[in-house]
């Protein structure tokens, strides 16, 4: 997560959105970077409205506008899968090394989600609260051309981004069978991705 205290910004890192690399362009310009432990890094809307809002709020008499990147649903997914089969996680339980993307996305889709496939949801990670703290400013993973522009104009300030925390490079294949259950089942994912603007 990064803050940005005079442009009046929190953005929020969604995991496997490419955020650790905006992390690391963006900290000389952070007034605020928590990047461990993984539970506030990764703070979904829920845990930023509990902790990190009420410091700014009833400290600085200041609300922040939150943003975050939202990934088409199925490409997260891959990136989860893919990411689950790095060299050092042969062995381990959550290690994907043996198991089909299929298999991966039917696992995701069980009530009761094994480990390798216990990945979270885009959607309640941007869930607005209650009391109307949500996501103000989000962005499509895929459109990182809207993503940089809004950020160099807001923060003011020029910035380049290098590759980082890249999955290995393994095809990725869902049979439409698959697709249509995840289609149904998670359509609120969908929905909300399709509605974020383009330009």
């Amino acid at each position: 997560m990064l803050v940005f205290y005079k442009a009046r910004l929190a953005f929020l890192s969604v995991p496997k959105t490419g955020t650790t690399a905006y992390e690391t362009a963006l900290r000389p310009h952070a007034d605020l970077v928590i990047s461990e432990p993984s539970m506030l890094k990764h703070a979904p809307v829920y845990r930023y409205n509990r902790f990190i809002r009420p410091m700014f709020l009833n400290v600085c008499d200041v609300e922040l506008e939150l943003m975050a990147v939202m990934r088409e649903p199925i490409s997260w997914l891959g990136s989860w899968w893919r990411y689950r089969q790095r060299p050092f996680m042969q062995g381990k339980p959550n290690a994907t090394h043996d198991i089909s993307f299929d298999d991966f996305v039917l696992a995701y889709m069980k009530g009761q989600k094994p480990g390798f496939a216990d990945v979270g949801s885009q959607f309640k990670f941007l869930e607005r609260q209650p009391n109307g703290t949500g996501v103000t400013h989000l962005f499509q993973y895929e459109n990182q051309a809207r993503l940089l522009r809004f950020l160099s104009e807001r923060l003011g300030v020029a910035f380049s981004l290098e590759r980082e925390n890249v999955s290995p490079e393994v095809p990725l294949y869902l049979s439409p069978e698959v697709e249509t259950r995840l289609r149904r089942k998670f359509d609120h994912e969908f929905a909300l991705y399709d509605s974020i603007p383009k330009d």
